[in-house]
Formats: C-alpha cells, sequence, structure tokens
C-alpha cells in the first residue's frame, strides 16, 4: 500500500467528494506516485523532480503554449502563434508546419488538401527560420498549385450551404510581385445565389455560370474579384498599399451579411470597403452567396514566393493581429507533482530556457540557466509555485513567485505545482521558451499509522483499539469506516460521518451501526490541524467487523 498522505476537511459535503477521490486511490494506488515526472530520490538529503528535459511536458496544462523541437535537445515550450485558431467560427486552418508537403492538411478536418508530387517530395516547403508563423511555410515555385476541396458538410464552401459572415486571411511573402500572378482563387461550376432583404423579402435569383473567388496581383496590389458570387452584382477591387516584394505581410477579407459590407485589410489595416448589395452601398438588400455545386480552392497556381496561415472564419472576424505571437501571452501549469512526505520544503527551482524567434529573417536564439528571465526586447518569463498537503486542495493556496536557481523558504507540503506566465518581446516577433525545470526539495516526515488496531463487534456497534503510532509529531487520530470495501467515507455512527477525529486515544466505540453488515475500519495518525484541515499521514492496515443483534456491548 503507498503512502497516502492527505489533508482531511471535516464537513460533509467535502468528504463527499473526497471520498470518490479515495476509492481511485485505493484501487490503483495514488496517481501522483506514479513515475509521471522524472523523480530522483534518496535516503537522505535533497531530493529532485523533473519537468521537460528528457521526462517531457504531457503532465503540463498548457494555455497559449505549444512545444517546439529543434532548438534544443529536448522539446521546448514557447507561445503558440496560432491564437486565432481558438475560434469557435474557424472554417479552414492550413498551417503548412507539416515537414513534407505532402502532409499539408486543414487542422478543422472540413477540408482536403492535395499537392502536386513536386510539392509532395519536399519541394514546396520551408522551415520555421523563413516561416512567419510556426514550424514551416507553403513554397510556390513554379510546382503547380496546392488544391483545397470540402470534405465534410460543416465545411462553408461545401455544396448546398448559404454563406452568411466569413473571413478569408493569410500571410504572403512574394518574390517578385509580378502582374497577373494568381495567389489565391476559388471556382465552382455555378451557383444559386439568392437575394435577401432585411424585411424578410427574399428573392431566388439562378445563375449557372462558373462562380469564382480570385485574387491576383496587379501594379504591385492584389486585385481581388468576384464573379457570380454576389450574383448577379460583379464586384472587382484592389488595395491602396503597394504589397512589398520579400516581406511578410498579413491580408484578410471578410464579409458582413447584415449589411453587405466587404473589407480589405493589409496589416490590419482596411484597405477597402465595398458592398455586395443592389446599390453598392451599405442597405439591407444584400447578396447572399449558396454553393450550389462542388468548388475548389487553388493556391499559387502561377505564383513565386510563400503563403503561411490560411484560414477561413465562419464569422465576420474581429482585427487580426499582425504580430507574430500574441502580446496577451500565454501560461502553463503543472499537474500536482507528488513529493512523498508530507511537509517536504522545496528548497529551490532550477530552471534553463531562453528566447527564440526571427526577426528580418535572421534567427534569434538566446539561452539562459537560471536567473530571471527577462530579456532586453522584453520578452519574459514569469514563475509561481505552490503546496498542500492534499492535492484536492492545491488551488486554494496563493501562487508565490519565485526567481529559477534562488533559496526559496516557507514552501512545504506533499504536493507542489509550478505555474509559468510567458510574454513575447514588444513586437511580438520572439517567444521566451522554457527547456526544463527542476524541483530540489527536502522530503518531510510521514506520520506512521498506529500498530495492532484491532475491532470486535457487538450489537449496532464495534469497539476498536490500536497501538499508539511510534512518530513523536503525532497530536491525535482519524478513524476511518465504511460498509463497502475499499471506501472510507461512511454514515450512520452515533458519532458522525467518517472520519471521526478521537484525539490522542487508543481505543473507540462506534455506535449506531447496522446489525448484519460488515464494515471496514482505518485508522491514520495526523500531526497538526490547520483550520479545518487535518495533515493525516498513512493508513493503519484494514481491519474488519460485523455488528450483531445479541452480541455484548
Amino acid at each position: 500500500m503507498p503512502i497516502l498522505i492527505i489533508t482531511m476537511i471535516i464537513f460533509k459535503n467535502r468528504f463527499k467528494f473526497i471520498h470518490i477521490v479515495y476509492i481511485f486511490l485505493l484501487i490503483s494506488g495514488s496517481v501522483f506516485s506514479k513515475p509521471v515526472f522524472a523523480q530522483t530520490r534518496f535516503s537522505y538529503g535533497e531530493n529532485t523532480v523533473l519537468l521537460g528535459g528528457n521526462a517531457a511536458w504531457q503532465n503540463v496544462e498548457k494555455r497559449g503554449i505549444c512545444e517546439v523541437k529543434n532548438i534544443r535537445q529536448h522539446s521546448v515550450l514557447a507561445l503558440s502563434s496560432g491564437v486565432s485558431n481558438c475560434s469557435s467560427g474557424l472554417d479552414l486552418h492550413v498551417s503548412f508546419d507539416e515537414k513534407d508537403a505532402g502532409l499539408f492538411r486543414d487542422s478543422t478536418g472540413n477540408y482536403r488538401v492535395r499537392v502536386s508530387s513536386n510539392h509532395a517530395y519536399g519541394e514546396g516547403v520551408v522551415d520555421r527560420t523563413l516561416a512567419r508563423i510556426g514550424e514551416g511555410a507553403a513554397l510556390f515555385n513554379n510546382s503547380g498549385p496546392i488544391i483545397i476541396e470540402p470534405q465534410s458538410r460543416n465545411a462553408l464552401f461545401a455544396r448546398g450551404n448559404y454563406i452568411g459572415d466569413f473571413s478569408i486571411e493569410f500571410w504572403l511573402y512574394p518574390l517578385n510581385m509580378e502582374n497577373g500572378e494568381t495567389v489565391f482563387s476559388w471556382i465552382a461550376s455555378g451557383n444559386q445565389l439568392s437575394s435577401a432583404e432585411f424585411s424578410a423579402q427574399r428573392i431566388g435569383l439562378q445563375n449557372n455560370s462558373p462562380s469564382r473567388i480570385q485574387c491576383v496581383v496587379s501594379r504591385n496590389r492584389m486585385l481581388w474579384s468576384f464573379t457570380n458570387f454576389f450574383s448577379p452584382v460583379a464586384i472587382e477591387f484592389s488595395g491602396l498599399s503597394p504589397v512589398i516584394p520579400r516581406k511578410w505581410s498579413h491580408h484578410m477579407i471578410r464579409f458582413d451579411s447584415v449589411n453587405g459590407m466587404i473589407e480589405y485589410l493589409v496589416d490590419g489595416v482596411s484597405e477597402t470597403i465595398v458592398y455586395a448589395t443592389r446599390t453598392g452601398r451599405e442597405s439591407s438588400d444584400v447578396f447572399i452567396p449558396q454553393i450550389s455545386s462542388d468548388g475548389v480552392f487553388k493556391l499559387g497556381e502561377n505564383f513565386l514566393g510563400l503563403m503561411d496561415e490560411l484560414k477561413i472564419h465562419k464569422v465576420f472576424f474581429g482585427r487580426s493581429s499582425t504580430q507574430k505571437y500574441p502580446s496577451t501571452g500565454g501560461r502553463i501549469e503543472s499537474r500536482a507533482i507528488d513529493m512523498g512526505d508530507n511537509q517536504s520544503n522545496v528548497l529551490r527551482v532550477n530552471v534553463t530556457g531562453g528566447r527564440t524567434g526571427t526577426r528580418r529573417n535572421l534567427a534569434v536564439n538566446e539561452f539562459r540557466d537560471n536567473g530571471l528571465f527577462g530579456f532586453s526586447d522584453d520578452s519574459q518569463m514569469h514563475f509561481f509555485i505552490r503546496t498542500s498537503n492534499n492535492p484536492w486542495l492545491l488551488e486554494n493556496y496563493p501562487w508565490i513567485s519565485f526567481t529559477p536557481g534562488r533559496d526559496i523558504s516557507g514552501v512545504e507540503g506533499r504536493y507542489v505545482q509550478i505555474a509559468v506566465d510567458f510574454y513575447p518581446s514588444s513586437d511580438g516577433e520572439v517567444s521566451p521558451y522554457l527547456e526544463k525545470l527542476q524541483i530540489v526539495y527536502l522530503p518531510g516526515e510521514p506520520v506512521l499509522p498506529p500498530r495492532n488496531v484491532t475491532a470486535v463487534a457487538v450489537d449496532s456497534g464495534v469497539h476498536l483499539r490500536w497501538r499508539h503510532s511510534p512518530s513523536a509529531s503525532i497530536t491525535g487520530y482519524l478513524v476511518y469506516y465504511s460498509a463497502v470495501r475499499g471506501e472510507l467515507f461512511g454514515e450512520g455512527a452515533v458519532l458522525g460521518p467518517s472520519p471521526i477525529d478521537v484525539g490522542m486515544t487508543d481505543s473507540i466505540f462506534i455506535d449506531g451501526l447496522r446489525n448484519g453488515t460488515l464494515y471496514y475500519f482505518r485508522v491514520a495518525g495526523y500531526d497538526r490541524v490547520t483550520g479545518e484541515s487535518f495533515n493525516a499521514g498513512e493508513f493503519s492496515a484494514e481491519v474488519t467487523a460485523r455488528p450483531l443483534a445479541g452480541l455484548e456491548r
């Protein structure tokens, strides 16, 4: 039986929750004592627990954080650049982060991605040093287009769907910006579209001509055209600002189906606004597309350059940040880490990490070992710790800030949790990264259980006796009882629900039990009481007794 040290809360409703937890713990052993984290334990002196490094990061909860390879020997944690992927309206997302272009995929599962044989043999992808975001980008160099087609009815551009609000966005790195280069297109053989008046009048229109969305290079700008898409009107416009070759720029088209507005933004700045309405101005008479036949997207059909992070949203998406990493940063929190004994003392936490990113296509990579993880470009990490003798009560304790590698005092408990906040550089181009955390601690002294526990059944009750625990720090005992094997939190005794605090006695009579029912008993010592909680130690061996009518008291 593994050591089970838990802080017990005496209120009945709290016991019901811990009851469920203990069923699992007694059957399978403490989940926190499993070799989830790389742990080094000695019979005396300092012990360590490792997160990251060769212990990996599978037991760390991440928000806005992802694992990145090829920076250090093992995977590191850094800010995720795909923040808008969390949008509930995301319809398509092709990140181009796969190492082989033949593996490009839509992360939503709504669309199928196909590439030419040239792409499939590795000529259509660049690595993270040239990518705008993530681990890679698509390279177009006369190697044929990338084809994207719906494979689910959930896809916005699937046959039969009306298209209300939508947004299309991508990052672009053109090499030459030559007239006629086709960057992005969608074409279907025919479209049936309806004109919807906001007053609820709707007029059906039929158009069997091919329907097309196209983005081509024209006079160093992006020329967008919608043909038979917002039928019966044809819409064409371009941006105001020229797109500079050999430089990343962000492009977004978004449509508001309420007023018919189509807006084109470059690097988050509005360039053009037109309206898909009868009047060509804002009104309630909006043309709403319907996809009546199968269509496909084509990327880079005759384009030289790079594309990254293609997304389609089923909403009028808010203005996208053009920063690589979100200014709000990200956070990780470890799960509860079992240090084995109550009142274990955390001495320090050693940390290795640094910063990573690209500026003007030059890699930024700096490594640090302990100390303050704040860098000259304002990227930084902040570190926090909290402990408890009960893993389920950790959230009741405040986070304490610490500096990696420096001594920590007053942080003790059996279970420890670590949190790290990540913040990018002021320009959003560089992220801090975390390679590993090593928690150094001194194990506490466990409260040993009482010995020779005996149970004698009588009419409607049981007499329990035991020999005192050898632990000098013990200040009392908790008696646990239940009518179900493996459970600890029974009810019905005159003295109250399990566990019963009996102080420093070595015997107790538990009255009010059901005759003919087999009961299970355990006893644990505690060394102190904090508020409503007991710092309890290891359980004694389990004993049983069955009260019966007629047995003498």
